[in-house]
């Protein structure tokens, strides 16, 4: 995985207020921890970042990130959202070494069309992310699994993935996909017919009474 420079500043306050400052600033609040050093509360540009962001592969980016005090490699650990704008609000990095071994979600990509699908199954999706162990610059974009072979009521595993040079820590024999029989609609039962009316003559109430008197009582 390539390490993508970045320019960031420490900020020398904290707190939401100046991460609110450094928002209307049009930089991007975010924390530097790892290492067992002190965390230090830090900023880069959003168009920087935003920018970087465009040159990764996968869900996951180391950057170099300058600071005044010096360079230091770091993984983006988390990039929080605003849920209805979707702009960037922080960011954490997590400062690695490129010798030492970390641990990261990583995406799965189904690769192939299902010959089950062919026959009218559906393939579904059930493990999106594995977790993984591997240096730092050996972090793949994806992990192929092929799901060609998968006929109606096939699974691919985890155990089937395509991991060379990492580690797999997920469970191997959690489901990654698989193939299930199409759904059969059934139609809902017909309404019993409504039985026909009766040749009996309807009640008539307050029979014997005369037309007038009747009609006075229905304007009561």
């Amino acid at each position: 995985m390539a390490i993508v420079p970045l320019t960031g500043s420490l900020r020398e306050r904290s707190g939401k207020g100046p991460a609110r400052e450094a928002r209307r600033a049009g930089r991007i609040p975010a924390i530097l921890y790892g290492h067992g050093q002190a965390a230090l509360s830090v900023a880069v540009e959003t168009r920087d970042f935003i920018n970087a962001m465009r040159q990764i592969e996968g869900g996951n980016m180391i950057v170099s990130l300058k600071l005044e005090s010096g360079e230091r490699t770091a993984l983006v650990r988390e990039v929080q959202r605003d849920p209805l704008s979707h702009e960037i609000l922080h960011l954490d990095f997590q400062e690695v070494s490129l010798t030492e071994k970390v641990r990261v979600e990583v995406n799965v990509h189904l690769v192939g069309a299902a010959k089950g699908v062919k026959e009218g199954g559906i393939l579904e999706a059930i493990t999106r992310q594995v977790e993984v162990e591997c240096l730092a610059t050996a972090i793949p974009g994806s992990l192929d699994v092929d799901v060609s072979d998968l006929a109606i009521g096939d699974s691919v595993h985890v155990r089937d993935l395509q991991a060379e040079g990492v580690t797999v820590l997920t469970d191997p024999d959690q489901t990654i996909a698989t193939v299930v029989p199409p759904t059969v609609y059934e139609a809902p039962a017909a309404e019993a017919a409504v039985a026909a009316p009766t040749a009996e003559e309807p009640e008539v109430i307050g029979k014997g009474k005369e037309e007038g008197e009747g009609a006075a009582e229905e304007e009561k």
